[in-house]
């Protein structure tokens, strides 16, 4: 018997219960001879985890799910949304903000030469305060430029200049970066403001498929790119039934009857020309179309000589609906899932969906909350990292002041705004903050250390919006069944742990 005096930072015996508990779970796996790569990954998490290894230890696991390349690129677009608002906000006294884009296949020398033209210039700027801001931001811009033997493969993009900050005081900025794709632009421009118009095209999805919602009471125009779904257009119609009140003959009725719908459908093909062809190049604006309603129109619409041939070879289905209006195109996005599998909409229902399937079900195989969250990422227990695009949560590394302990806080607004989270509730010490980073962030820079792809949702599906209002907007799909509940526990014991041959 070896008596273990339990000292700070020491894992409680239930957190050691429950690994012998993953341990007999991974062998019964193993046993049934399918579980060669559970083993590894078993072994993997005891020799990160169990063995000490402490936080933020990198794991080096390969990214499960879908591929890492477009993980990889959802975490720059993610970085690059997040640094094109934080461009947009800036402002500058006078022209001192300098934006700078060059596209692929131009010469670095070409451009520095084009700036000692521009400092030139700008020495003849009568006012001193302006002339000098904008000579140093022309410089700032000169001396990043030096770094660069050639313009990369996607181009180059360059903001710096003297903004404003919040409290009044001035201050030199530069960001330089290379864009995730080719930017087709250049740019140069001296203005109080970052100019990001190029950068924010990057962003908009290649694909963008039309959508046509036809009953017999209306029809709905729509369109899908990404996670973003848009009305353009909606009418409604009254068209008469199959059986009349009387008065006229059938046949009259049925003429009259037919005539209508021939003028319902003319009306909707003229609209969809209207609105998913592009009048500049005469080509459809929609890399393909959906046809959907509850009865015989949209099929009706597609054969018609009435709808542009143009669009009619951008079909991609014709789908039966039970709703007309937006309802139906939301049934619609639904039913068409397997042909829009890249649109990221798609992507995020099913994303999410699955979380909650795995929560309906009990499987335990899922975590949620920030702390429960980051337990469960130090472990590698983690698989997809689910987090909500907008998460105003920041991570905070913090000194006590009294005994040098380093402590790690997950902190929102209100929180930061409590002095006493920046305070030892044991000794009263001073908290001194080392280090501040918003946690989407550091979930971008660090998530591969952990094993685990990366996901950004946003909260414009219903499933989205359940997400962050019901979850936090973080949480996770698990790698195996966990109890996190049991992390929390204390241990019976408390102050020793036993060992025996």
């Amino acid at each position: 018997m070896v008596g273990l005096r339990r000292g700070r930072g020491r894992r409680p015996r239930k957190y050691w219960e429950e690994v012998m508990r993953q341990d007999m779970s991974y062998f019964q796996l193993i046993t049934r001879g399918d579980g060669v790569r559970a083993l590894v990954r078993r072994c993997e998490r005891v020799a990160m985890v169990g063995l000490g290894r402490g936080r933020g230890t990198p794991r080096k696991y390969q990214d499960s799910g879908r591929d890492g390349q477009e993980n990889d690129k959802n975490i720059e677009i993610w970085k690059m949304k997040k640094l094109i608002k934080a461009l947009e906000s800036a402002r500058g006294n006078g022209t001192s903000m300098i934006s700078l884009i060059i596209p692929p296949g131009d010469q670095i020398s070409r451009i520095t030469k084009m700036l000692a033209e521009e400092y030139g210039t700008a020495s003849n700027i009568k006012s001193r305060v302006n002339r000098q801001s904008v000579l140093g931001a022309i410089t700032s811009a000169q001396q990043r430029l030096k770094l660069y033997n050639k313009v990369p493969p996607n181009g180059l993009v360059l903001y710096t200049g003297t903004i404003m900050t919040e409290d009044g005081k001035e201050k030199k900025v530069t960001f330089d970066l290379t864009p995730f794709k080719p930017i087709n632009a250049s740019l140069y421009l001296c203005d109080n403001k970052f100019h990001t118009g190029p950068l924010g095209e990057l962003l908009e999805s290649d694909e963008k498929f039309g959508f046509i919602v036809m009953d017999g009471n209306g029809t709905l125009f729509g369109t899908l790119s990404g996670n973003t779904r848009e009305i353009l257009h909606k009418f409604t119609v009254d068209l008469p039934k199959k059986h009349g009140r009387g008065g006229q003959s059938a046949l009259r009725f049925a003429r009259l009857r037919m005539e209508k719908r021939h003028n319902y459908v003319r009306k909707t093909a003229e609209l969809a020309t209207q609105f998913f062809i592009n009048p500049a190049t005469s080509q459809p604006n929609v890399s393909g179309l959906i046809l959907a309603g509850s009865a015989d129109f949209k099929t009706e619409l597609s054969q018609s000589d009435m709808f542009d041939p143009r669009l009619q070879a951008k079909i991609l289905n014709v789908v039966d609906v039970s709703y007309g209006g937006e309802n139906g195109f939301s049934q619609a996005i639904e039913l068409s899932a397997e042909i829009l599998s890249n649109v990221k909409f798609i992507q995020e229902k099913r994303l999410i969906g699955k979380f909650f399937e795995e929560i309906s079900q009990d499987t335990g195989k899922y975590v949620f909350g920030v702390d429960d969250t980051i337990k469960a990422l130090e472990m590698g227990a983690v698989e997809t990292l689910i987090v909500w695009e907008n998460l105003d949560i920041n991570r905070y590394v913090l000194k006590n002041s009294v005994t040098n302990e380093i402590v790690i806080k997950h902190l929102n607004k209100d929180q930061e705004a409590d002095q006493s989270n920046f305070k030892d509730p044991e000794n009263s010490a001073e908290l001194e903050v080392q280090d501040k980073m918003p946690l989407l962030e550091w979930f971008a820079n660090e998530y591969k250390t952990f094993g685990c792809s990366l996901e950004f949702v946003t909260n414009r599906s219903q499933e989205g919006s359940q997400f962050c209002r019901g979850f936090g907007g973080i949480g996770g799909i698990l790698r195996y069944q966990l109890d996190m509940r049991s992390f929390d526990e204390p241990s019976d014991e408390g102050e020793y742990f036993e060992d025996s041959d």
